[in-house]
This record gives structure tokens, sequence and C-alpha cells, in this order.
């Protein structure tokens, strides 16, 4: 009881460890001042905001708010490239196959849609592996587009070209890969023609696929020749 009393009495001499005013006055938000981005009207019409191409502060409070759900970083209102590709794997969610241009088999088919930077894997209309974000063969480099199936994989393969690391390739036409590519997939304007995924993303689809799998590639890629 004594004990008690005592630590009572230094409680008191010491204060609350935050005081009142402090407790009710939250940090101030910074002011969401991103100008007007490259996709400013996708992410406005996206949003549901007005579409008129110039950022307004409710338009870049709205990109802010879908950017902190969605995990892109960073997070501060701007219409960037990173920030619509990632409103395009949003959108395809529900049902990536809804126009139908992956053909629907009873065995797993990796899907790669090109115009829309998108990969997932159906078996018969299900899908297996939600869509993600992915970058494909730049210009005169593109991505060959048909049937393929994965025909080797070297979970820590090294190019022999580029000496670059290509962590979880999967190999499906003369060279061109599946695989992770470290950092940004939004930094260069495309790939040799692989199939570069996040590093995450590479890893759990490796844990899928196996040699044998078919992959699909259709479409073209907006920056490419047809």
């Amino acid at each position: 009881m004594v004990r008690v009393a005592v630590l009572g009495a230094l409680l008191a001499l010491a204060g609350p460890l935050t005081s009142p005013a402090a407790a009710a006055t939250a940090e101030p938000e910074s002011a969401c001042a991103a100008g007007t981005g490259p996709y400013q009207r996708e992410l406005e019409k996206h949003l549901g905001r007005p579409v008129d191409g110039v950022q307004s502060t409710a338009d870049c409070q709205a990109v802010r708010a879908f950017q902190r759900t969605n995990g892109v970083s960073p997070a501060d209102g701007y219409p960037g490239v990173a920030t619509y590709r990632t409103m395009l794997v949003v959108t395809a969610r529900p049902d990536p196959n809804a126009a139908g241009d992956c053909p629907v088999r009873d065995h797993r088919v990796t899907c790669v849609d090109l115009e829309r930077q998108l990969l997932w894997v159906q078996r018969g209309s299900r899908v297996v592996f939600p869509p993600v974000p992915i970058r494909t063969g730049r210009d005169y480099q593109e991505t060959r587009t048909g049937w393929h199936e994965v025909y080797w994989r070297n979970k820590n393969h090294v190019s022999t070209l580029y000496g670059t690391p290509m962590p979880h390739a999967q190999f499906f036409d003369g060279g061109q890969a599946l695989h992770g590519s470290p950092g940004s997939l939004y930094g260069t304007g495309g790939s040799a023609g692989c199939v570069n995924l996040t590093e995450p993303d590479a890893e759990r689809l490796w844990g899928l696929l196996a040699e044998g799998d078919a992959v699909y590639v259709w479409g073209v890629k907006p920056g490419t020749e047809d």
C-alpha cells in the first residue's frame, strides 16, 4: 500500500506524459500541392472527379488517398505513371479477362496483356493469380506475341547478355522470360523483350507455375510499333 502511495505521488509531481492541449492538437497534414500530371484525366475519371485535365487541390487529395490505399510511394497526389499503372491493376481486378482476349483453357494459362501492361494467370475462367503490373519489351525489342510455354526455369538467373540479375526467371520463348526486376518497373521505357515483374510478384509466380505451363501474349505495348 505504501509503495502504491509513493508511486502515485511521484506521478503527480511528474505530471501527465502528454499535456491535454498537445493530445487534442493533431499534427496538421501537409498541404497537397502536386501539379498536373501526365495521367491527370485518367485518374480524374477513375476517382469520380471533374475531368478537366487540370490538377486542383481536391484532385490532389483524391489521388493521394488512392495512392495511400494502394501502396503507391510517394503518396504525394501526383498523377504519374506509377499511379496510373496501379489504377489499371485496380480496374482489372474484378475481371481481368472481361474482353476475352486471353484464351480460356482447362489448364493454366499465363496471360500477358501488352496494351495494359498486365499479367495474370487463369485456369478455365477462374483467375488463380490476380493481375499485376509488368514491363515488357521496348520498341524493336518487343515481347513476342502468341502462344508459348515455360521451357526452363532458373531461380537465381543472371543474364548472359547484360550481366543483370533475373530472379525467379521462367523462360518461355527464345531467351524471353518472366522474371523479377530489381527496382522500379516504371523507370525505363521497357525491357529487352522479357516480361519484368516486381520481385515479390515474380517470386509468387514462381511458386505457381511449372515447366510446360502455357503463356499467351497479345496486344501492342503503348509507344511501340504495331
